[in-house]
């Protein structure tokens, strides 16, 4: 039963894992592509720099919002911190990986 319980907690960390990769590739993506829009407003339209930065804002506390509940220990739910290749939980000692 222990093997068990130790394969799903690997893939669920393998999925919490992606999810967090996924989010920090679209978050760069969206905070440079709004950089490069605020440099040259002209490219995309005319939007205001003051609407631009506070995107900016709304992506990057999306951002950390998602983390705070993403990346946490299936075993004992505490925040990992910020390795996202850890083998082990500090917290409960939990093989992640």
């Amino acid at each position: 039963m222990q093997k068990k319980d130790d394969k799903q907690t690997r893939q669920d960390f393998e999925v919490r894992q992606s999810r967090q990769i996924l989010a920090i590739a679209i978050t760069l993506f969206l905070v440079l592509l709004l950089a490069v829009i605020y440099k040259r407003p002209d490219r995309f339209g005319e939007f205001s720099k003051g609407t631009l930065f506070g995107l900016q804002v709304v992506i990057i506390s999306a951002f950390i919002g998602f983390t705070a509940l993403n990346w946490r220990c299936p075993s004992c739910k505490k925040y990992l911190g910020k390795d996202i290749h850890r083998r082990m939980c500090r917290k409960c000692g939990t093989r992640l990986r």
